[in-house]
């Protein structure tokens, strides 16, 4: 029989504590290394420049699961507090209420917040603006002339634009205008205008596609936002060389600008970095990507300037809208009813 002295149990007992150190410190080394995952349904490139861009600022690594607004929000929902998502960034608002209605999101900073202004946030602060893009009706030049033009979005529903105007009815853009649209004239109007695009649009499967068929005739103009004339343009402009950008203004609902959201989630294990990254996104940083860069999204945060050749959102006489109203569920019932979806 052995018997152990006590030099010799502490001595046991520290070689077990330094296997468990040595054992432990990779697994620490990894869950630093893993950093935040964002489900992403922002344009990837532009998110690709954002996290490149903090990781290199901060040492922080992100790790990006792309989709759509509607998609990822879907499944945010689905996935709950088992999700392992940090944060999650749409184009458009009505995820962003979609995943906040189900009580996903932590509530952010008040240092955070103070990075945007009130109007490009949502008035509860579980979420923020990061960036926007405003409504447009992309024409072709050869076929209308600024006098043609529709006065409001509104216009467009008359039996007078029939088979004139196209739309990508399918996509998170159109459905974040048809929300703005529900917000600010109520179910009764929108209900009627929808029956009235029913009647009179052209659909196509995306926006750029849209912007394309301006371009090439098949209809006179078609709603979507702007950076897809800017990103055609700065490119060969090739299908954008007859299309010119109508700004309805006088706070129309074809004046909404559609604020792109960031959030943290409520389940992320790494609440710190992943606000840190929000927070990043909508401050100095990440506005200053947005402005030297090629998406042509406008900039939100507090004094950030927008790409020069884009029309200052000042300018915009955009309608005033909380995007925590924004509802893409009730939205996307109603345009099924009229046939769109």
């Amino acid at each position: 029989m052995k018997v152990f002295l006590p030099h010799r149990r502490a001595a046991l007992a520290g070689a077990v504590a330094l296997a468990a150190a040595l054992i432990a410190a990779p697994l620490a080394a990894q869950a630093e290394d893993a950093g935040i995952t964002v489900y992403n349904a922002q344009h990837e490139s532009l998110t690709k420049a954002w996290a490149e861009a903090f990781t290199k600022e901060t040492g922080i690594k992100v790790t990006l699961r792309n989709g759509g607004d509607t998609e990822l929000g879907n499944q945010l929902v689905q996935e709950g507090d088992k999700s392992p998502a940090d944060v999650f960034l749409t184009e458009n608002s009505p995820a962003m209420v979609l995943v906040d209605n189900a009580k996903l999101f932590a509530p952010l900073s008040a240092e955070t917040l103070a990075e945007v202004p009130e109007a490009y946030k949502p008035s509860h602060g579980r979420w923020i603006g990061i960036a926007a893009r405003t409504t447009v009706f992309a024409y072709n030049k050869t076929k209308l002339t600024e006098d043609k033009l529709p006065k409001s979005l509104l216009d467009l529903a008359d039996p007078a634009w029939k088979g004139r105007w196209g739309a990508a009815p399918a996509g998170a853009d159109f459905q974040a205008i048809v929300s703005a649209l529900l917000a600010l004239k109520g179910e009764e109007a929108t209900t009627a205008w929808l029956k009235g695009m029913k009647a009179n649009v052209k659909p196509f499967k995306k926006n750029g596609i849209a912007m394309k068929g301006v371009n090439d005739g098949e209809v006179e103009g078609a709603i979507i936002y702007q950076y897809y004339w800017f990103g055609d343009q700065a490119k060969t402009g090739e299908n954008s060389k007859n299309v010119a950008l109508h700004y309805f203004r006088n706070q129309d609902p074809g004046a909404f600008v559609s604020i792109s959201g960031g959030g943290v989630l409520a389940s992320s294990k790494h609440k710190k970095e992943a606000e840190a990254f929000v927070k990043w996104i909508a401050g100095k940083g990440g506005q200053e990507i947005l402005k030297t860069g090629t998406s042509f999204e406008y900039a939100v945060g507090k004094d950030a300037a927008s790409n020069p050749k884009l029309v200052p959102l000042a300018d915009l006489n955009a309608p005033k809208l909380d995007p925590a109203q924004l509802n893409s569920k009730k939205v996307s019932d109603l345009m099924t009813a009229a046939g769109l979806l």
